[in-house]
């Protein structure tokens, strides 16, 4: 399966699919009925992608509270609208909630956006959004999707590190922009290095099929994300109404 380096986000599709049981055993007569799966935040809307379709405002912010500090990202519809009405559907649903950050290279990209949640991961495996036209540079600080070849954006961002221009002319379109906290992002853990299968660090098929257990067991020293949300007041899609004005009066009366 292709995968690229800054965009293994489909390098689990095959391996998920071959996820389709535990055993064959005979069932008892009656077997209990199951409650719906449900993602760790207890919003089962993180398990139906094709929901999760509102217009995000032009401009908001996001707040990313993780184990090392606050991040505070800005995102502009305007940069790459698809994008930014992506992650504000993400967010708004608390998907990033736990997220490690299991990729990261100094002075190249911070990487996140495999749930914790091996059940939410499979749902959205193939919930793919178009291309935005690449209008801003990836220079250091933005938020850009990852991907692995035209078409196959879908939750993982990275953060540039550092002025990654030679991104541009491959697709990689920034929707957002670290406002506070780049000293944050700088502090993230990083001596894991790359991922399987070049490297040694965590893989990405099994953050998918295992979750953040997996993470937990096997590379301990990551940072994540505790919680992310959009800040009071910018979660709106819809302006304010202007307030009614009073009629105008003639002069003099």
């Amino acid at each position: 399966m292709k995968v690229l380096k800054i965009c293994s986000l489909a390098a689990a599709a095959g391996l998920a699919l071959a996820q389709t049981g535990y055993g064959q055993a005979a069932p008892p007569a009656k077997a209990p009925a199951k409650a719906p799966a449900k993602a760790p935040t207890g919003d089962p809307a993180l398990l139906h992608p094709s929901q999760l379709t509102a217009k995000a405002p032009q401009d908001y912010r996001v707040k990313l509270t993780t184990t090392k500090g606050v991040i505070i990202v800005e995102v502009h519809r305007i940069w790459a609208p698809l994008g930014a009405d992506r992650f504000y559907n993400l967010v708004k649903h608390h998907y990033y909630d736990n997220a490690s950050f299991f990729r990261v290279l100094k002075g190249f990209v911070v990487q996140f956006g495999i749930n914790a949640d091996p059940a939410v991961n499979q749902a959205w495996m193939q919930a793919n959004i178009k291309d935005d036209p690449v209008s801003n540079h990836n220079v250091r600080g933005t938020l850009t999707y990852a991907m692995a070849g035209p078409g196959t954006r879908t939750t993982q961002i990275f953060i540039n590190l550092g002025n990654n221009t030679r991104l541009d002319s491959m697709g990689f379109a920034p929707f957002g922009e670290v406002v506070e906290g780049m000293d944050v992002v700088e502090k993230l853990y990083a001596d894991y290095g790359e991922g399987a299968p070049s490297g040694g660090g965590p893989s990405q098929d099994k953050i998918q099929t295992q979750g953040k257990a997996y993470l937990d067991r096997s590379f301990p020293k990551l940072d994540s994300i505790i919680t992310a949300g959009v800040l009071p007041g910018e979660g709106d899609a819809t302006p304010a109404k202007a307030p009614a004005k009073a009629p105008a009066k003639a002069p003099g009366k």
